[in-house]
């Protein structure tokens, strides 16, 4: 049995040792890891991107600046996350060192091969919330949004399926606490059934609504027996899923970047360049809307984009809603235009493109209550529970966005090498 002075002399020579590798750890080596997971790329932006953050945080100590304090602020993620991965990247070969040295004391490189795996584990995840800290936010990612729902190849099911579709999405936005309205809503009976939509249109109206829902931008597909099926044969139909941002009316406060004026906003249009024209609803409506000119068709000429209301008995309600799509579909284009030159840049360059919103992205299957996302890969049997929006639509939702992060990020390594190899020529 070990006598309490032996025990304690032990104790303190743990310590000691324990003293001595923390003396070794906390001394930075400036020669990056082997082990690092960054890519040279993207080390480069995030260093500079801290650089940067310095520079900001100068200009603001001497004189404060809003815009200044916004933009210091958006970096500040990746300034934490380069600071943390280059503090534990910098430790490992004091480690190594350690425990290849033959002088080593047992104890101790013990200790430090136990610290090794601990540290090459975290640094794993800090390279991975490193990476995410670079993907630049999407522009439209804080504001609200419209989602637009239009049947495509499938007749009546397709339409019949655009409802199911609208039904989900005002379920998921319920249960999200998400305020929701239904801005147009055209549809027809179908032989007693279900209503076929031709066209409805979701306005969310919970700032970051867009980068929430812009996951569901896509073709989806629907295979099953439709109702009107007398063989009992299943059909393959698809529907449409548009998502747009929606700015609201009365413009940005002070800070935001958007402005109607502006003839270099995304959401400019210029008057010029809109045909109105009214004329008398169609349809179901009473005996008001059918015998007034309260229906409003907007038609952008210089893209021949049209956006027709007629929902409201109000010209006035109908010419403001035709106007809120009208910018949001034009704002949506422009932007979709410049993502698709740089895609073509990108593959041209490097041969990294990236999927369009017109690919199908997600398949319903009613026979096997499968849902299957073409994007992320998941797929899940809780049809019903998707369809009604609930906690299932999360679970796909959130493999999409992950998958559309993993997407941003190897954009943006072929960005940075592209720029890199454009400096070198």
């Amino acid at each position: 049995m070990l006598t309490t002075r032996r025990c304690a002399c032990l104790q303190r020579f743990a310590t000691a040792k324990r003293c001595q590798l923390w003396r070794v750890l906390r001394y930075q080596s400036t020669v990056p890891s082997p082990t690092s997971t960054i890519s040279p790329a993207l080390l480069g932006r995030a260093q500079a991107l801290a650089a940067e953050h310095a520079e900001l945080s100068k200009q603001l100590n001497s004189e404060y600046d809003t815009r200044i304090a916004k933009k210091a602020g958006s970096l500040s993620a990746v300034v934490t996350a380069l600071n943390g991965w280059e503090l534990t990247s910098n430790s490992l070969p004091e480690l190594q060192q350690l425990i290849k040295d033959p002088s080593t004391d047992p104890e101790l490189r013990s200790l430090a091969e136990e610290e090794l795996q601990t540290t090459t584990e975290k640094l794993s995840s800090l390279s991975s919330d490193l990476q995410k800290s670079l993907i630049p936010e999407h522009p439209f990612a804080q504001m609200q949004c419209l989602i637009e729902i239009r049947p495509g190849a499938g007749g009546d099911e397709a339409g019949i399926f655009a409802g199911n579709l609208l039904q989900m999405y005002q379920g998921y936005c319920r249960r999200q606490g998400l305020r929701v309205n239904i801005l147009k809503f055209d549809a027809t009976k179908t032989q007693g059934l279900e209503n076929s939509i031709q066209e409805a249109v979701l306005e969310i109206e919970t700032p970051g609504a867009y980068d929430m829902l812009r996951c569901e931008a896509g073709v989806h597909r629907v295979q099953r027996v439709p109702a009107t099926e007398v063989k009992g044969r299943t059909h393959t139909s698809a529907v449409s899923v548009l998502v747009l941002p929606n700015f609201p009316s009365q413009g940005e406060d002070e800070l935001g970047e958007s402005n109607f004026e502006d003839p270099s906003n995304d959401y400019y249009v210029d008057p010029t360049d809109v045909r109105t024209d009214v004329m008398r609803a169609k349809g179901a409506g009473g005996q008001h809307v059918n015998t007034t000119d309260s229906a409003v068709r907007l038609t952008h000429l210089p893209t021949n984009t049209v956006v027709a209301i007629q929902d409201s008995r109000s010209q006035q309600q109908n010419r403001a809603k035709a106007w809120q799509i009208l910018r949001a579909k034009l704002a949506q284009a422009r932007r979709d235009a410049r993502e698709e030159e740089m895609a073509q840049l990108r593959l041209s360059i490097v041969g990294v493109s990236k999927m369009g919103r017109g690919d199908k992205v997600r398949t319903y299957n009613w026979g096997q209550q499968r849902v299957t996302d073409h994007r992320s890969g998941i797929t899940l049997h809780h049809l019903d529970d998707i369809l009604e929006g609930g906690e299932s639509l999360d679970k796909v939702m959130a493999s999409v966005r992950e998958w559309l992060k993993m997407q941003d990020l190897q954009l943006l390594v072929a960005d940075e090498e592209a720029a890199r190899a454009k400096a070198d020529i």
